[in-house]
């Protein structure tokens, strides 16, 4: 009887373990299969057709999946931890139209919390199952469109004043002709006014040939003594007529590859920028040093200073800490916006140091010519 149980036992236990033998072997299977028809889910060849396609792209499945997306897709938030609600908004209107749309969203930025992306957005069905997401990152462009929209806005109000000016005086001289005191004066404001448009139609000439992105030339080695001595005689007259001394201090000899006219203009609106806000018989230092095989030219002055929060929009276009000043002086606030975008087009960067009271400090960095190259240059 003992023996009879234990076989029986023996027989069911081997039962179980083929059961159980059995089941595993079918999950394995269905586990494999559904594998397999995951791995088919993507249409053949569209995965790689992402992977290296420019523009952001995703591809979801029915269940809103991302199943393939493009390298940059992260980076322009369509798609992070999951899909943008906005993107999926979209998605869901394709899907119950059939039909693909294109929209323009303003997403925010992946990198950054405050930044915005703007997208050019297309969505489409791929199939019965798929929804194909592709995108193109305007940002850019959308910026660069407001700042030519806000630049020729500021243009025009800047020459609204002196043409303006211009017209009146005229209609003065005319109705003064028999004063000749009067004449005069009116005369001598024209030819002030004058100058002044002159000058701001030079700086946005000045300002949209470094600022268009364009190559200066050919690059040739340019001794610093030369662009120095020219910024400096450029700003003689108007310092002298105020008693402003332009100090000249540092090592000599020093060259920069670029382009000099450019650079003459970039240190000549630092000087000029510098005199008109220092007071009488004042100094302005122009001070070069090596660090790093970096040059460092600096322009200081003992005006008034800049503002702390005003130092980071100093190198804006027709921005003025000043403006009653700037009037004063004749500035048309593109100076030091020119001063920037030349530097930055010879690999380099200008900063500025300033503290309310005690003056000014802006400071061009550029990369140094090596000593070598400088004296084979000159033999």
């Amino acid at each position: 009887m003992q023996a009879w149980v234990v076989a029986l036992a023996l027989g069911l236990g081997l039962l179980v373990g083929v059961a159980m033998a059995a089941t595993a072997v079918w999950a394995a299977r269905r586990g494999e299969r559904a594998r397999q028809i995951a791995a088919q889910e993507v249409p053949q060849g569209l995965e790689a057709v992402l992977g290296v396609l420019g523009s952001p792209a995703i591809l979801v499945n029915s269940s809103n999946l991302v199943l393939a997306q493009s390298p940059s897709a992260d980076v322009t938030g369509i798609v992070g931890e999951r899909v943008h609600p906005m993107i999926l908004e979209l998605i869901d209107e394709v899907r119950a139209s059939g039909e693909p749309i294109a929209r323009e969203l303003d997403l925010p930025g992946a990198a950054r919390r405050d930044a915005v992306r703007h997208l050019s957005v297309t969505v489409a069905c791929i199939g019965v199952r798929f929804v194909l997401v592709v995108a193109e990152d305007r940002t850019e462009t959308v910026r660069l469109d407001a700042v030519r929209r806000d630049f020729i806005a500021n243009v025009s109000h800047e020459l609204k004043t002196p043409i303006g000016a211009v017209s009146l005086l005229a209609e003065a001289l005319e109705s003064a002709a028999e004063d000749p005191e009067q004449v005069r004066r009116f005369a001598e404001r024209l030819a002030a006014e004058g100058q002044r448009l002159a000058g701001l139609t030079q700086d946005i000439i000045e300002l949209s040939r470094v600022q268009g992105g364009e190559p200066f030339g050919e690059p040739e080695l340019v001794e610093l003594d030369a662009v120095l001595a020219a910024a400096i005689e450029q700003n003689h007259v108007g310092a002298e007529a105020r008693g402003v001394d332009l100090v000249r201090g540092g090592p000599r000899g020093l060259a920069v590859w670029g382009h000099q006219p450019t650079l003459v203009v970039a240190v000549h609106n630092l000087i000029l920028n510098a005199v008109q806000h220092s007071p009488d018989h004042a100094r302005v230092g122009i001070g070069v040093a090596v660090r790093d095989e970096v040059v460092e030219l600096s322009v200081s002055d003992h005006g008034p200073g800049i503002p702390l929060g005003e130092q980071d929009r100093i190198f804006e276009r027709f921005f003025r800490s000043d403006p009653a000043r700037s009037r004063q002086t004749g500035g048309t606030g593109l100076g030091l916006s020119i001063v920037k975008h030349a530097i930055a087009g010879h690999g380099g960067e200008v900063t500025v140091w300033s503290q309310p009271g005690k003056g000014a400090t802006f400071t061009i960095r550029l990369p140094l010519a090596h000593p070598a190259a400088a004296a084979t240059e000159r033999a």
